[in-house]
Protein backbone atom coordinates (compact mmCIF):
# COMPACT_ATOMS: atom_id res chain seq x y z
CA UNK A 1 0.00 0.00 0.00
CA UNK A 2 1.29 2.99 -1.15
CA UNK A 3 1.22 6.34 1.30
CA UNK A 4 -0.86 7.97 -0.47
CA UNK A 5 -3.63 5.21 -0.42
CA UNK A 6 -6.92 6.70 1.60
CA UNK A 7 -9.37 9.79 2.20
CA UNK A 8 -8.42 12.44 -0.73
CA UNK A 9 -5.12 10.50 -1.41
CA UNK A 10 -3.61 12.45 1.49
CA UNK A 11 -0.14 11.22 2.73
CA UNK A 12 -0.08 8.60 5.12
CA UNK A 13 2.06 10.69 7.52
CA UNK A 14 -0.50 13.33 7.41
CA UNK A 15 -3.20 11.42 8.30
CA UNK A 16 -1.46 9.92 11.15
CA UNK A 17 -1.24 13.86 12.15
CA UNK A 18 -4.69 14.67 11.85
CA UNK A 19 -5.82 11.71 13.61
CA UNK A 20 -8.31 13.00 16.45
CA UNK A 21 -5.58 11.21 19.50
CA UNK A 22 -2.41 12.28 17.56
CA UNK A 23 -3.49 16.14 17.52
CA UNK A 24 -4.68 16.21 21.20
CA UNK A 25 -1.14 14.94 21.90
CA UNK A 26 1.48 17.56 19.58
CA UNK A 27 -2.26 20.48 21.31
CA UNK A 28 -1.31 19.36 24.80
CA UNK A 29 2.54 20.25 23.76
CA UNK A 30 1.64 23.40 22.57
CA UNK A 31 0.13 24.20 25.80
CA UNK A 32 2.81 23.39 27.88
CA UNK A 33 5.28 25.09 26.12
CA UNK A 34 3.11 27.98 25.83
CA UNK A 35 2.59 27.72 29.70
CA UNK A 36 6.30 27.23 30.07
CA UNK A 37 7.54 30.19 28.17
CA UNK A 38 4.69 32.51 29.54
CA UNK A 39 6.43 31.49 33.12
CA UNK A 40 10.13 32.04 31.89
CA UNK A 41 9.87 35.61 31.23
CA UNK A 42 7.72 35.83 34.16
CA UNK A 43 10.75 34.94 36.21
CA UNK A 44 12.11 38.20 34.95
CA UNK A 45 9.91 40.90 35.54
CA UNK A 46 10.47 43.17 38.76
CA UNK A 47 8.35 42.19 42.42
CA UNK A 48 5.78 44.64 41.82
CA UNK A 49 4.10 43.57 44.80
CA UNK A 50 1.55 40.33 45.12
CA UNK A 51 -1.64 41.64 43.11
CA UNK A 52 0.23 43.54 40.66
CA UNK A 53 2.34 39.92 40.26
CA UNK A 54 -0.49 37.94 39.77
CA UNK A 55 -2.07 40.57 37.40
CA UNK A 56 0.70 40.01 35.15
CA UNK A 57 1.23 36.02 35.51
CA UNK A 58 -2.31 36.36 34.51
CA UNK A 59 -2.57 38.63 31.64
CA UNK A 60 0.68 36.96 30.02
CA UNK A 61 -0.30 33.54 30.31
CA UNK A 62 -3.96 34.28 29.04
CA UNK A 63 -1.83 35.77 26.07
CA UNK A 64 0.10 33.09 25.31
CA UNK A 65 -2.12 30.58 25.56
CA UNK A 66 -4.62 32.45 23.27
CA UNK A 67 -1.94 33.20 20.78
CA UNK A 68 -0.74 29.78 20.61
CA UNK A 69 -4.42 28.48 20.16
CA UNK A 70 -5.41 30.79 17.47
CA UNK A 71 -2.27 30.33 15.15
CA UNK A 72 -1.44 26.62 15.74
CA UNK A 73 -4.13 24.64 18.17
CA UNK A 74 -6.85 25.61 16.26
CA UNK A 75 -5.64 24.09 12.98
CA UNK A 76 -4.69 21.16 14.14
CA UNK A 77 -6.34 17.79 13.59
CA UNK A 78 -9.22 16.88 10.47
CA UNK A 79 -11.37 19.16 10.87
CA UNK A 80 -9.89 22.66 11.92
CA UNK A 81 -12.27 25.18 14.10
CA UNK A 82 -12.06 27.73 16.58
CA UNK A 83 -13.49 27.42 19.50
CA UNK A 84 -12.79 31.16 20.61
CA UNK A 85 -14.33 33.21 18.02
CA UNK A 86 -14.48 36.77 18.35
CA UNK A 87 -18.17 36.81 17.63
CA UNK A 88 -20.35 36.01 20.26
CA UNK A 89 -17.48 36.16 22.65
CA UNK A 90 -19.01 39.30 24.84
CA UNK A 91 -22.66 37.89 24.70
CA UNK A 92 -21.59 34.17 25.78
CA UNK A 93 -19.02 35.38 28.16
CA UNK A 94 -21.74 37.41 29.67
CA UNK A 95 -24.13 34.18 30.12
CA UNK A 96 -21.43 32.20 31.60
CA UNK A 97 -20.72 34.90 34.22
CA UNK A 98 -24.31 35.58 35.41
CA UNK A 99 -25.19 31.70 35.45
CA UNK A 100 -21.69 30.98 36.92
CA UNK A 101 -22.71 34.17 40.29
CA UNK A 102 -26.19 32.83 40.11
CA UNK A 103 -25.28 29.03 40.76
CA UNK A 104 -23.17 29.18 43.48
CA UNK A 105 -25.02 32.26 45.13
CA UNK A 106 -27.55 29.12 45.18
CA UNK A 107 -25.01 27.30 46.57
CA UNK A 108 -24.30 29.83 49.19
CA UNK A 109 -27.69 30.18 49.87
CA UNK A 110 -29.04 26.31 50.44
CA UNK A 111 -25.68 25.86 52.90
CA UNK A 112 -26.87 28.89 54.84
CA UNK A 113 -30.34 27.52 55.12
CA UNK A 114 -28.88 24.37 56.03
CA UNK A 115 -26.51 25.68 58.89
CA UNK A 116 -23.35 24.90 56.96
CA UNK A 117 -22.28 28.53 56.09
CA UNK A 118 -22.35 31.67 58.38
CA UNK A 119 -20.72 35.14 57.41
CA UNK A 120 -18.11 35.83 60.81
CA UNK A 121 -17.37 39.63 59.89
CA UNK A 122 -16.11 42.42 57.09
CA UNK A 123 -13.63 40.94 55.00
CA UNK A 124 -12.53 44.00 52.97
CA UNK A 125 -11.67 44.56 48.58
CA UNK A 126 -7.72 43.98 49.15
CA UNK A 127 -8.12 40.86 47.69
CA UNK A 128 -10.20 41.78 44.62
CA UNK A 129 -6.94 41.75 42.05
CA UNK A 130 -5.58 37.90 43.20
CA UNK A 131 -8.95 36.42 43.46
CA UNK A 132 -10.11 38.01 39.45
CA UNK A 133 -6.38 36.83 38.27
CA UNK A 134 -5.50 34.35 40.07
CA UNK A 135 -8.63 32.15 40.69
CA UNK A 136 -10.83 33.60 38.24
CA UNK A 137 -9.45 34.77 34.66
CA UNK A 138 -6.06 32.77 34.36
CA UNK A 139 -7.67 29.11 35.56
CA UNK A 140 -11.11 29.50 33.93
CA UNK A 141 -9.42 30.33 30.70
CA UNK A 142 -6.58 28.13 30.58
CA UNK A 143 -8.39 24.91 32.27
CA UNK A 144 -11.03 25.65 29.81
CA UNK A 145 -9.09 25.71 27.04
CA UNK A 146 -6.87 22.45 27.60
CA UNK A 147 -9.96 20.29 29.35
CA UNK A 148 -12.92 21.72 26.83
CA UNK A 149 -10.64 23.15 24.51
CA UNK A 150 -8.41 20.38 23.45
CA UNK A 151 -9.63 17.14 25.37
CA UNK A 152 -13.17 17.29 25.17
CA UNK A 153 -13.19 18.21 21.40
CA UNK A 154 -10.41 15.55 20.11
CA UNK A 155 -11.91 12.88 22.44
CA UNK A 156 -15.22 13.85 21.08
CA UNK A 157 -14.07 13.39 17.62
CA UNK A 158 -12.85 10.28 17.98
CA UNK A 159 -14.67 8.35 20.82
CA UNK A 160 -18.07 10.52 20.91
CA UNK A 161 -19.48 13.36 23.25
CA UNK A 162 -20.40 11.01 26.19
CA UNK A 163 -16.96 9.50 26.12
CA UNK A 164 -15.62 13.00 25.80
CA UNK A 165 -17.87 14.21 28.54
CA UNK A 166 -16.61 11.35 31.14
CA UNK A 167 -13.47 11.24 30.56
CA UNK A 168 -12.89 14.93 30.38
CA UNK A 169 -14.77 15.46 33.55
CA UNK A 170 -12.66 12.29 35.24
CA UNK A 171 -9.10 13.59 34.43
CA UNK A 172 -10.57 17.83 35.84
CA UNK A 173 -11.60 15.68 39.24
CA UNK A 174 -8.23 14.19 38.91
CA UNK A 175 -6.33 17.67 38.51
CA UNK A 176 -7.74 18.84 41.78
CA UNK A 177 -6.54 15.71 44.00
CA UNK A 178 -2.83 17.70 44.46
CA UNK A 179 -5.11 21.05 45.76
CA UNK A 180 -4.70 21.80 49.40
CA UNK A 181 -6.83 19.89 51.90
CA UNK A 182 -8.15 17.87 48.53
CA UNK A 183 -9.71 14.39 49.14
CA UNK A 184 -11.15 11.61 46.99
CA UNK A 185 -14.44 12.65 47.28
CA UNK A 186 -13.64 16.38 46.35
CA UNK A 187 -12.36 15.71 43.48
CA UNK A 188 -15.28 13.01 42.67
CA UNK A 189 -17.76 16.16 43.40
CA UNK A 190 -15.37 18.18 41.17
CA UNK A 191 -15.68 15.81 38.53
CA UNK A 192 -19.25 15.82 38.33
CA UNK A 193 -20.25 18.89 39.43
CA UNK A 194 -17.87 21.40 37.80
CA UNK A 195 -16.53 18.34 34.79
CA UNK A 196 -20.56 17.88 33.78
CA UNK A 197 -21.09 21.96 33.89
CA UNK A 198 -18.98 22.89 31.70
CA UNK A 199 -18.97 20.25 29.52
CA UNK A 200 -22.18 20.54 29.00
CA UNK A 201 -22.17 24.42 28.60
CA UNK A 202 -19.38 23.38 25.97
CA UNK A 203 -21.78 21.10 23.96
CA UNK A 204 -24.83 23.00 23.81
CA UNK A 205 -22.64 26.17 22.91
CA UNK A 206 -19.82 24.92 20.64
CA UNK A 207 -17.45 28.15 22.33
CA UNK A 208 -15.56 28.20 25.06
CA UNK A 209 -16.85 31.48 26.05
CA UNK A 210 -19.62 30.27 28.12
CA UNK A 211 -17.47 27.73 29.85
CA UNK A 212 -15.02 29.97 30.48
CA UNK A 213 -17.28 32.97 31.66
CA UNK A 214 -19.31 30.60 34.37
CA UNK A 215 -16.01 29.12 35.38
CA UNK A 216 -14.47 32.44 35.93
CA UNK A 217 -17.56 33.70 37.98
CA UNK A 218 -17.89 30.48 39.82
CA UNK A 219 -14.64 30.91 41.67
CA UNK A 220 -14.80 34.52 41.63
CA UNK A 221 -18.20 34.31 43.56
CA UNK A 222 -16.88 31.58 46.02
CA UNK A 223 -13.74 33.27 46.87
CA UNK A 224 -13.93 36.86 46.32
CA UNK A 225 -18.14 37.61 47.47
CA UNK A 226 -18.51 34.98 49.55
CA UNK A 227 -15.37 34.19 51.21
CA UNK A 228 -15.70 30.44 50.64
CA UNK A 229 -12.34 28.41 49.87
CA UNK A 230 -11.87 28.29 45.97
CA UNK A 231 -10.57 24.18 45.34
CA UNK A 232 -9.18 24.12 48.74
CA UNK A 233 -6.96 27.37 48.41
CA UNK A 234 -8.11 30.21 51.30
CA UNK A 235 -9.50 33.22 49.77
CA UNK A 236 -9.87 36.84 51.06
CA UNK A 237 -13.53 37.80 50.00
CA UNK A 238 -15.72 40.77 50.66
CA UNK A 239 -16.60 38.69 53.80
CA UNK A 240 -15.18 36.71 56.37
CA UNK A 241 -17.25 33.24 56.25
CA UNK A 242 -17.28 29.66 58.48
CA UNK A 243 -18.19 26.76 57.03
CA UNK A 244 -19.44 24.26 59.90
CA UNK A 245 -21.71 20.94 59.99
CA UNK A 246 -20.72 17.69 58.51
CA UNK A 247 -18.10 17.34 55.94
CA UNK A 248 -20.49 16.06 53.54
CA UNK A 249 -22.69 19.08 54.12
CA UNK A 250 -20.16 22.00 53.64
CA UNK A 251 -17.00 20.69 51.92
CA UNK A 252 -15.05 20.50 55.32
CA UNK A 253 -11.37 22.60 54.69
CA UNK A 254 -11.89 22.15 50.60
CA UNK A 255 -14.89 24.14 50.46
CA UNK A 256 -18.36 24.28 49.17
CA UNK A 257 -17.46 22.93 46.19
CA UNK A 258 -16.92 19.38 48.01
CA UNK A 259 -20.69 19.55 49.43
CA UNK A 260 -23.65 17.78 48.24
CA UNK A 261 -25.11 21.15 48.10
CA UNK A 262 -22.87 21.61 44.75
CA UNK A 263 -22.53 18.72 43.76
CA UNK A 264 -26.74 18.49 43.61
CA UNK A 265 -27.40 22.17 41.77
CA UNK A 266 -23.87 22.48 39.66
CA UNK A 267 -24.92 18.49 38.31
CA UNK A 268 -28.01 18.99 37.77
CA UNK A 269 -27.89 22.59 35.67
CA UNK A 270 -24.68 20.45 33.41
CA UNK A 271 -26.55 17.42 32.97
CA UNK A 272 -29.69 19.90 31.70
CA UNK A 273 -27.72 21.54 29.15
CA UNK A 274 -26.53 18.19 27.58
CA UNK A 275 -29.66 17.01 27.79
CA UNK A 276 -30.31 20.94 25.83
CA UNK A 277 -27.60 19.29 23.49
CA UNK A 278 -29.01 16.17 22.35
CA UNK A 279 -32.36 17.74 21.85
CA UNK A 280 -30.34 19.87 19.10
CA UNK A 281 -28.31 17.69 17.43
CA UNK A 282 -25.32 18.69 19.21
CA UNK A 283 -24.04 15.00 21.09
CA UNK A 284 -21.97 13.04 18.18
CA UNK A 285 -21.51 9.42 17.93
CA UNK A 286 -17.68 7.85 17.85
CA UNK A 287 -15.59 8.24 14.62
CA UNK A 288 -16.07 4.98 13.39
CA UNK A 289 -19.89 5.35 13.26
CA UNK A 290 -19.99 8.49 11.59
CA UNK A 291 -20.77 9.31 7.60
CA UNK A 292 -19.35 12.39 7.44
CA UNK A 293 -19.93 15.99 9.17
CA UNK A 294 -22.01 18.68 8.81
CA UNK A 295 -22.29 22.47 9.22
CA UNK A 296 -23.19 24.39 12.62
CA UNK A 297 -23.25 28.09 12.72
CA UNK A 298 -20.60 28.63 9.92
CA UNK A 299 -18.43 25.63 11.06
CA UNK A 300 -17.85 21.83 10.06
CA UNK A 301 -18.36 19.71 12.98
CA UNK A 302 -18.33 16.15 13.66
CA UNK A 303 -21.55 14.56 12.02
Amino acid sequence: MSDTDGDEGEPLWVRILEFPLVALVIATILFAVASYLADLFLAYQPNMGSSANAVSRAVLTIAMLWVTYKLIISHLGDKPRDDLPLAGAIARGAQGLVIGFLLFSAVVGVAFICGAYRVTGYGGTNGFLINLASFALLPAFGEELLFRGMFFRWIEEFGGSWAALVVTSALFGLAHILNPNATWFSSFAIALEAGVLLGGAYMLTRSLWLPIGLHAAWNFTQGFIFGVPVSGIASNGLVRSELSGPDWLSGGSFGLEASVIALVLATAAGTWMAVQAKKRGLVFGPMWTRPGAIVIAGQKRLA
